[in-house]
Protein backbone atom coordinates (compact mmCIF):
# COMPACT_ATOMS: atom_id res chain seq x y z
CA UNK A 1 0.00 0.00 0.00
CA UNK A 2 1.49 3.36 -0.91
CA UNK A 3 0.54 7.00 -0.71
CA UNK A 4 1.99 9.40 -3.25
CA UNK A 5 1.69 13.15 -3.56
CA UNK A 6 3.53 15.91 -5.35
CA UNK A 7 4.72 19.17 -3.79
CA UNK A 8 5.95 21.90 -6.12
CA UNK A 9 8.29 20.43 -8.75
CA UNK A 10 9.69 17.64 -6.55
CA UNK A 11 7.95 14.35 -6.03
CA UNK A 12 7.62 13.53 -2.36
CA UNK A 13 6.70 9.93 -1.65
CA UNK A 14 5.50 8.14 1.45
CA UNK A 15 5.21 4.40 1.04
CA UNK A 16 3.63 2.16 3.67
CA UNK A 17 4.05 -1.60 3.65
CA UNK A 18 1.65 -3.37 6.00
CA UNK A 19 2.74 -6.88 6.97
CA UNK A 20 0.36 -9.70 7.96
CA UNK A 21 1.57 -9.50 11.58
CA UNK A 22 0.53 -5.82 11.80
CA UNK A 23 3.96 -4.24 11.43
CA UNK A 24 4.11 -1.21 9.18
CA UNK A 25 7.21 -0.19 7.23
CA UNK A 26 7.33 3.42 6.12
CA UNK A 27 9.64 4.69 3.37
CA UNK A 28 10.05 8.40 2.65
CA UNK A 29 11.72 9.81 -0.44
CA UNK A 30 11.98 13.20 -2.09
CA UNK A 31 12.18 15.09 1.21
CA UNK A 32 15.58 16.57 2.04
CA UNK A 33 16.85 17.04 5.58
CA UNK A 34 15.03 16.35 8.81
CA UNK A 35 11.72 17.76 7.52
CA UNK A 36 10.76 14.16 6.71
CA UNK A 37 10.35 13.63 10.46
CA UNK A 38 7.94 16.57 10.61
CA UNK A 39 5.93 15.14 7.71
CA UNK A 40 5.64 11.67 9.23
CA UNK A 41 5.27 12.51 12.94
CA UNK A 42 1.45 12.64 12.99
CA UNK A 43 1.14 9.42 10.99
CA UNK A 44 3.62 7.61 13.21
CA UNK A 45 1.75 8.78 16.32
CA UNK A 46 -1.40 7.12 14.99
CA UNK A 47 0.35 3.92 13.91
CA UNK A 48 1.99 3.23 17.26
CA UNK A 49 5.50 2.80 18.60
CA UNK A 50 8.40 3.32 16.20
CA UNK A 51 10.77 0.38 16.58
CA UNK A 52 13.61 1.57 14.35
CA UNK A 53 14.60 4.25 11.87
CA UNK A 54 17.18 4.32 9.09
CA UNK A 55 18.14 7.70 7.73
CA UNK A 56 18.81 7.88 3.99
CA UNK A 57 21.30 10.05 2.16
CA UNK A 58 18.48 12.56 1.52
CA UNK A 59 18.28 13.16 5.27
CA UNK A 60 21.93 14.29 5.35
CA UNK A 61 21.84 16.33 2.10
CA UNK A 62 20.57 19.49 3.80
CA UNK A 63 23.40 19.54 6.34
CA UNK A 64 26.00 19.06 3.60
CA UNK A 65 24.47 21.79 1.41
CA UNK A 66 24.40 24.26 4.33
CA UNK A 67 28.02 23.48 5.30
CA UNK A 68 29.13 24.02 1.69
CA UNK A 69 27.27 27.35 1.55
CA UNK A 70 28.86 28.55 4.81
CA UNK A 71 32.32 27.51 3.57
CA UNK A 72 31.85 29.53 0.37
CA UNK A 73 30.83 32.63 2.35
CA UNK A 74 33.90 32.51 4.62
CA UNK A 75 36.40 32.09 1.78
Amino acid sequence: MGLLWSSDMNLETLEFIIFPDGRVEEKVSGIVGNSCQEVTAAIEAQLGRVISQEKTSQYYNQAIDQAHHISEQTN
